[in-house]
């Protein structure tokens, strides 16, 4: 499949440079060159039997060869940082080795600084005397390595080059912005670092979306224990009451207080235990799972709760 998807592309071009596939001469061309009475024995040889024309072959070659990669300091600045900037750290580097003034500009390191660590403190500040978005990068990328072998060592570091302000709430937006940290140390730190939970909880924006989505989007950022607890009844806790923060509307329209979507929250990650565990032969109904929500929290609608059933059972679980 590959040889022959390799000779398909080949041929088509060989028949833009006047050949074909292959590797003899077009009877168009073999009639003139038949026709043509042009000695060509001092300039080119020929494979035996009306073979391609070997002499334009190598010559057309070794003209893309000796044209090579396209010189970025040719073309208008604009084009040249749009290029570059679909370059990972490792390749900028290397790229800066041949376009040394292009891929050494500040927007590009500031671009990759920032599509990786979404907020610093220092990206509202002054840039001291001799600050290089390069430099802050290499920063980055050293403290973040340092925040998954040992988090509380890996805020010191940012702190200490004054990347990250000691206040929970900076910490909080930087761990918000950023997905280079390991979940497992992240969820290791938060549970010791309430302060800093609770601002990193108040920057979701759950308004108008389904409890069950919801629910996902915030153990994306913050991950749930792997084993019930009191951290995952702080994180259920803390999830309800901004939930209902953003969305007053619906809960008065609903009737549900921070207690009844706590209910709910904790009767979803049930559900999504019992339906995607393999170890559970028998799945909880839709009829049994109505029943048992609104024997916990008796205000809310069979139809809402139907609602939250299908979402698990066609979605997945909440907190995978």
């Amino acid at each position: 499949m590959g040889q022959g998807l390799w000779r398909v592309v080949r041929n088509q071009q060989l028949q833009q440079e006047g050949y074909s596939e292959p590797g003899y001469l077009t009877r168009e061309q073999s009639r003139r060159m038949a026709a043509s009475n042009i000695p060509n024995t001092n300039h080119r040889k020929q494979v035996q039997g009306g073979g391609i024309d070997i002499y334009h072959l190598l010559k057309a070659r070794k003209s893309k060869e000796q044209e090579g990669f396209i010189n970025l300091e040719m073309l208008p600045p604009e084009l040249s940082f749009t290029i570059l900037s679909y370059l990972n750290a490792t390749d900028l580097c290397l790229a800066s080795c041949v376009w040394q003034d292009l891929a050494n500009d500040e927007l590009l390191w500031q671009g990759l600084c920032k599509s990786t660590w979404g907020h610093c403190s220092i990206y509202n500040k002054n840039p001291p005397l001799g600050f290089s978005f390069r430099k802050l990068y290499m920063q980055l990328d050293e403290g973040s390595l340092t925040f998954n072998a040992n988090p509380e060592e890996g805020v010191n570091y940012f702190m200490s080059k004054g990347i990250l302000d000691d206040s929970p709430k900076e910490i909080a937006k930087f761990i918000f912005c950023t997905r280079t940290l390991n979940w497992k140390k992240l969820r290791i730190y938060l549970d010791e670092r309430r302060d800093v939970l609770d601002d990193l909880v108040t920057l979701h924006n759950f308004r108008n979306q389904f409890l069950p989505n919801a629910l996902r989007e915030f153990f994306r950022h913050i991950h749930a224990p792997e084993e019930r607890g009191e951290y995952l009844e702080t994180l259920i806790t803390k999830f309800s009451h901004r939930f209902c923060a953003c969305n007053p509307d619906l809960m008065r329209e609903l009737g549900l207080s921070p207690d009844a979507v706590y209910v709910l929250c904790y009767s979803l990650i049930l559900l999504s235990i019992d339906l995607t565990s393999p170890h559970v032969k028998n799945k909880m109904s839709k009829r049994e799972f109505i029943r048992n929500t609104r024997r916990a929290a008796q205000n809310i609608s069979e139809d809402f709760v139907g609602h939250l059933y299908d979402n698990i059972y066609l979605i997945g679980h909440v907190a995978a």
